[in-house]
């Protein structure tokens, strides 16, 4: 294992590691955000994510895994005191042996592939982290084709989601999209390719339940702010809005419990619809 620069004071590095987890700003800046734990470590290693610095508990007796990531990976190391390690960890009772600098994928709708069994997710202004954390991490498990942060929303790299996705962040593209105009205009250049991609957005008063929706076709989901729902310029996108049927005192779920379901429901039907294929049934 390659010796990295010793960091064992706050100096003007640390206080750059330190930024990439408090301020949005400086991470959009700089296009890289810190990454903690380890797989999400490893599944940005995995899936060929540029990771432009490694830093290691200086005073710790490395992992096997630890020392394969340094010496496999190419990028420039540091060996930084417990300590410090500690404040970057993120957590109270544990100092990581390994953190990543990764650089941020360019927002590009082009990452996310399409064809006639695409799943999309659409996220419309989140306000919690956490919460574009585990809808990745459901959009990953249900094999959605990527997701998509539009509006005003929290941010997707803040350490916060990048957690909260347990390496989905990773494994799947997720773009961040300004304003619903420019997805509109990349569902009608996917529509024109000859990919029939209809819009279904999430709505207590929607139409009809989800599960008497069909989601084994090319579909854009849409799931609403946490607190507002989805905007009227999505409502006004949408080819149909659907309901999760809901029992006892509850009101709403949780957005990202919303479009768990959802994701799920679509994977379900899917799988029945593979499975009929295959049966000739």
């Amino acid at each position: 294992m390659a010796r990295g620069l010793r960091v064992s004071t706050r100096n003007a590095r640390f206080q750059q590691w330190e930024a990439l987890l408090a301020n949005r700003a400086k991470r959009q800046r700089r296009g890289e955000f810190l990454v903690q734990g380890v797989r999400p470590i490893t599944m940005a290693v995995t899936h060929g994510w540029r990771i432009r610095e490694l830093l290691y508990d200086a005073e710790a007796a490395l992992s096997g895994w630890a020392r394969e990531t340094l010496a496999v990976v190419r990028a420039e190391t540091f060996a930084v005191s417990r300590e410090l390690m500690h404040e970057l960890g993120g957590k109270a009772d544990a100092v990581p042996e390994l953190l990543a600098v990764v650089a941020m994928p360019a927002d590009d709708l082009g990452r996310i592939p399409c064809g006639p069994s695409m799943l999309v997710v659409v996220f419309d202004r989140p306000a919690s982290p956490g919460n574009i954390g585990t809808l990745i991490r459901s959009a990953d498990a249900f094999g959605a084709a990527g997701v998509i942060v539009t509006g005003h929303a929290a941010d997707v790299y803040d350490p916060r989601a990048v957690r909260a996705s347990t390496g989905s962040l990773f494994g799947l593209p997720v773009v961040r999209v300004p304003a619903h105009q420019a997805v509109l205009s990349w569902v009608g250049d996917v529509q024109a390719a000859g990919v029939g991609l209809r819009v279904v957005g999430t709505d207590e008063n929607g139409e009809r339940e989800a599960a008497a929706y069909d989601f084994t076709g090319p579909t854009l989901a849409l799931i609403g702010n946490e607190t507002a729902g989805l905007s009227a310029a999505w409502r006004a996108a949408c080819d149909e809005l659907v309901r999760i049927p809901m029992v006892g005192t509850a009101s709403s779920l949780n957005a990202a419990a919303a479009g768990t379901v959802v994701l799920y429901e679509a994977a379900r039907q899917r799988q029945r619809s593979a499975a009929g294929a295959r049966t000739g049934e």
